[in-house]
């Protein structure tokens, strides 16, 4: 029996850039800016003009993909899911080619249980599963399966998608 396939995003959905860009932004430049701030804004929004050129500076650090937060309840979730379906750990990190080698190693560390042959970066997410689990819409507009929106800061006053606002919530629709 074949198994449904889903596509799951990296960032602001298994793993968290937004709390390093907190903390970053908090020790070299004193801003202790918050989620409530971010409420349906991209976190470039909330930097003054004369910042606007670091973010795009930090993320294409090299290691800054490295030692990201988990967002909560991943883990478990990921491998109770991977045991139903066939997971796919789907990134646009072609974008910032320092990443590649950040995100494949804090996969191995956290998510060991996907194979290497189950991870996809690329730039333009053109997959073919049955489910994409994603925060950014504009991965959904090629993709025929069931969309399900993970709830981040910036997507938080959309309201055309399925929206899962946290693992657990994931866990109840799809286990």
């Amino acid at each position: 029996m074949n198994k449904l396939s889903i596509a799951i995003d990296m960032d602001e959905v298994i793993a968290d850039p937004i709390d390093k860009f907190i903390t970053i932004y908090q020790q070299e430049h004193g801003y202790n800016y918050t989620l409530d701030q971010m409420h349906g804004k991209e976190f470039r929004e909330l930097l003054p003009p004369e910042l606007d050129h670091t973010l795009r500076e930090y993320i294409n650090r090299k290691g800054f993909f490295r030692d990201l937060k988990l967002i909560p309840d991943s883990q478990e979730v990921l491998k109770a899911l991977n045991e139903k379906y066939d997971v796919f750990i789907v990134s646009a990190a072609t974008e910032f080619p320092n990443s590649l080698e950040d995100k494949q190693a804090w996969l191995a560390d956290y998510f060991p249980f996907i194979s290497w042959t189950n991870i996809m970066f690329c730039g333009y997410k053109i997959v073919n599963t049955d489910i994409m689990v994603d925060d950014r819409t504009k991965n959904f507009t090629r993709f025929n399966g069931r969309k399900l929106l993970f709830t981040s800061p910036h997507n938080i006053n959309l309201t055309e998608y399925e929206r899962v606002n946290n693992w657990k919530e994931v866990a109840a629709k799809l286990l």
